[in-house]
């Protein structure tokens, strides 16, 4: 556990996205679970040996598998933004680790079986404050790589939690996305308004100004590719094109590159299937 600002901690040791943790007089708040339930009871425990109140709370950025298929055993009350919430409410009430192959993190874990999902019970729509410490902090809505994507902001201690919106040396999860929102929020993270933040991204921990440049300039890189697909589905030969075109722009270790290249064949297979880019025909990665 790393403590990036007084009482804000990160976790980057469990398979799947970077968690996060608030410790407040109130108690804590916590950033998205490790995938395994195994894995989230033993970040919970790690839990309780960080000072701060007694109760608990837990923020899903957003509704990935790799970030809410551990929210029940963190044992807590869960909030989300709406979009997300109504996510879950179309889902099956049990996970069953099968299907289609996304890229994602969890269909590495090895053992993961049948997990019940654990619904948000408090969502908003564009901004919520928690009030447990002297300073607010904020839950806001950035849309992008999924339809109801959030960001942690601490505004008092200058530390903006974004999600997926920024990836470290990896590709972005497509499938699900508004392009033009997503290039609109990081627009707006690498404006005056966040200088001299520490931005946290849901899967590389603490990354830099130039991480985001990075991300905003492949994203702005891909719609001007996807903007020439005529078809509502790419033929498979002009996908793998792309794939091998768009891995260049990733620094990440030989280990991981069939993962990535399918997270990204997965998604740019269903971005353009979808009859609009508004959010209103989804499907999860």
């Amino acid at each position: 556990m790393q403590e990036i600002a007084k009482n804000i901690h990160i976790e980057d040791q469990y398979p799947g996205v970077t968690l996060g943790v608030i410790v407040t007089p109130r108690g804590l708040i916590q950033i998205d679970a490790p995938p395994s339930p195994e894995d989230a009871r033993s970040w919970r425990a790690a839990l309780m040996n960080l000072e701060g109140g007694m109760e608990r709370v837990l923020i899903n950025l957003d509704a990935h598998p790799d970030r809410t298929l551990g929210a029940r055993a963190m044992d807590c009350t869960v909030i989300s933004h709406e979009k997300t919430a109504q996510a879950f409410r179309t889902r099956p009430s049990i996970f069953k680790a099968q299907g289609e192959e996304t890229g994602a993190d969890w269909e590495s874990i090895a053992g993961l079986g049948s997990v019940r999902w654990s619904p948000p019970e408090i969502s908003f729509l564009e901004k919520m404050s928690l009030h447990w410490d002297t300073f607010p902090v904020l839950l806001e809505y950035h849309a992008g790589p999924t339809s109801g994507a959030i960001w942690v902001h601490l505004p008092e201690e200058k530390v903006v939690f974004v999600g997926d919106a920024v990836l470290k040396n990896q590709p972005p999860f497509l499938a699900g996305s508004n392009l033009a929102a997503w290039i609109t929020a990081l627009e707006d993270l690498s404006s005056a308004a966040f200088k001299g933040y520490t931005i946290v991204s849901g899967r590389g921990g603490v990354v830099t100004t130039n991480v985001v440049k990075t991300q905003l300039d492949f994203l702005k890189h891909v719609q001007s590719k996807m903007e020439k697909v005529t078809t509502k589905k790419p033929n498979p030969a002009a996908v793998e094109k792309m794939v091998t075109s768009f891995m260049t722009w990733f620094k990440s270790p030989a280990t991981r590159q069939k993962q990535y290249a399918q997270r990204l064949r997965y998604g740019l297979l269903h971005y353009n299937m979808r009859q609009d880019h508004n959010f209103t025909s989804q499907p999860e990665e």
